[in-house]
């Protein structure tokens, strides 16, 4: 999904293992309720999660069984380059994700969901819980590595590489969905992408 890929810091408050736990978990869940709100209108977003959610589509894979196998090359080059702790994390938060949206459902039933109302709710959930697991060291999606490491072999700025990638996809998306599922899709990653952008400053978090 679009969003700013964090570089792990010295945070000037360690957290411990029981606040990362608790604060990935509640962050994983308000994300996942946002996915939740996306999926059940059929729309899309951009990253691993809109590559997973355009093969669970076109496939019949569910979401979270689509999006933890999309997610396995990249955990080789996160342990490298992003080391092993926010690499753990990760997988943990890509797990988590995983059956939430696969499960969820169980408990949630939309029989009429606006589309707008629901792709500005998974934008804010959606982002706000992002905006928690980056505070907590760990993420959503596989290319942000890919981005970084593309960064670092040519000096292309990851976050033009990550803009790439989320043009190719919902570029490939316009030839594959009606159009108004993917100007909502459009309209839901552009307030994702505001909510980073105004509440992330990782700055805050290092240490001086």
């Amino acid at each position: 999904m679009p969003a700013p890929f964090p570089i792990p810091t010295e945070y000037r408050h360690k957290h411990t293992w029981i606040e990362d736990v608790q604060g990935l978990t509640i962050s994983l869940l308000t994300a996942g309720v946002g996915v939740t709100f996306l999926a059940s209108l059929g729309f899309l977003t951009g990253q691993t999660a809109g590559i997973a959610l355009i093969i669970s589509y076109l496939s019949g894979y569910s979401f979270g069984t689509v999006f933890f196998i999309v997610n396995i090359p990249f955990y080789a080059f996160s342990w490298k380059r992003l080391g092993a702790e926010f690499t753990l994390k990760s997988i943990f938060c890509v797990t988590m994700l995983s059956l939430l949206v696969d499960y969820l459902p169980l408990g949630m039933n939309f029989a009429y969901l606006n589309p707008i109302l629901g792709t500005l709710i998974f934008g804010v959930l959606t982002g706000f819980g992002l905006l928690g697991t980056f505070r907590h060291k760990g993420s959503l999606g596989g290319l942000g590595v890919i981005a970084l490491l593309v960064q670092d072999k040519t000096g292309f700025r990851a976050g033009y590489v990550q803009l790439i990638a989320d043009g190719l996809i919902f570029g490939t998306a316009f030839f594959l969905f009606d159009l108004d599922v993917v100007l909502y899709s459009l309209f839901g990653a552009v307030v994702l992408n505001g909510v980073i952008a105004f509440n992330h400053d990782r700055d805050r978090y290092i240490a001086d």
